[in-house]
């Protein structure tokens, strides 16, 4: 598999931009030039994540929302247990 990702990739199960198999491999996100671990969706050429804020969740139980615009750069995270 190559280290190519999608333009857009979410976290969420019910979404149409969901991948569990890059997920698996683990994704990092570098939003504004610093990297980020609250990340429920992202989208590259539209410069945009969505963000969880804090752990606050809406009334059908999934985590509430935030839309940050700025630059975004996504890349495939290096398994660091397999090299030790």
């Amino acid at each position: 598999m190559t280290d190519t990702l999608p333009d857009r990739l979410s976290a969420d199960p019910n979404s149409p931009f969901y991948n569990e198999e890059l997920l698996n491999r683990g994704v990092g996100i570098r939003f504004k030039g610093v990297e980020k671990d609250n990340i429920l969706e992202y989208c590259i050429s539209e410069q945009w994540v969505r963000v969880t804020v804090s752990n606050t969740v809406k009334r059908d139980g999934t985590p509430m929302t935030m839309k940050l615009s700025g630059p975004v750069e996504a890349y495939v995270k290096e398994n660091t247990e397999e090299t030790k």
